[in-house]
């Protein structure tokens, strides 16, 4: 309720309502089908990253006033953390962050152009623990195929997740998807809203890096393996340790 009645202040005030829209993407589109068209939106080409479930823009923010060189896109759903989101994005003046509320598993499975994502940030999404919601997961087969499509060859993908089951599925997932786990930090996993609440906690993070191979890399895949598996628990972040 509480951020439902910050979104509500900020969306009344109809100068902050202008500069939040400037930054959301088809905020004032009127052609009849929605397409992704990052050059449009940003004005130039440039390296992309993208996080799916941005919240309300902590790390995404300070990322893309790191390097400023790259454009950054922060997806989310719901309309009130959509425009706390946007709200916040304008106020930071960053020309390299856009806002685009959508589904994330339309977007990376329909929409985005194939090849055009550099890195992807996924922290903390939903577990939906109970065996009736499990459709509501968003780590699937067909999500991790759109993945694995929309990333550059080499791309890299960043995960988090608080829940060592859940997060176990993920890495598995993404294994047999043929996504390689790289040993290297996930600089997002403790700079989220979320990441800096569990930290502050000391609740165990596993992250986990994983690069997309190539297509002749793809084609030698094989789902299994005790090398493969290995691999994956020694590129695992345990936060803290």
């Amino acid at each position: 309720m509480t951020r439902l009645r910050k979104a509500g202040r900020l969306w009344r005030n109809w100068q902050a309502q202008a500069a939040a829209l400037e930054v959301l993407v088809n905020a004032d589109d009127t052609q009849p089908v929605f397409k992704v068209e990052l050059e449009r939106w940003f004005g130039r080409s440039a390296p992309l990253e993208v996080e799916l479930g941005a919240g309300k823009g902590e790390f995404i923010i300070e990322q893309a006033r790191t390097f400023p060189n790259r454009n950054f896109l922060a997806v989310e759903l719901p309309l009130s953390i959509v425009r706390l989101l946007c709200a916040r994005v304008a106020r930071s003046g960053l020309g390299n962050l856009k806002v685009l509320r959508a589904d994330a598993r339309s977007l990376v499975g329909f929409l985005m152009p194939s090849e055009s994502v550099d890195v992807y940030h996924i922290y903390y999404p939903d577990p939906w623990p109970k065996a009736r919601h499990a459709k509501h997961r968003l780590f699937s087969p067909n999500f991790v195929a759109g993945l694995a499509r929309t990333l550059k060859e080499g791309g890299i993908l960043c995960v988090a997740s608080d829940v060592e089951q859940w997060a176990l599925q993920i890495f598995e997932s993404l294994r047999q998807g043929g996504f390689e786990p790289q040993i290297q930090p996930v600089v997002g996993a403790t700079k989220t809203g979320y990441g800096k609440k569990y930290l502050a906690e000391k609740r165990t993070i596993f992250a986990c890096a994983f690069k997309r191979p190539t297509l002749k890399e793809l084609s030698k895949h094989t789902p299994s393996g005790a090398n493969e598996s290995a691999a994956m628990l020694q590129a695992m972040d345990r936060l803290p340790d």
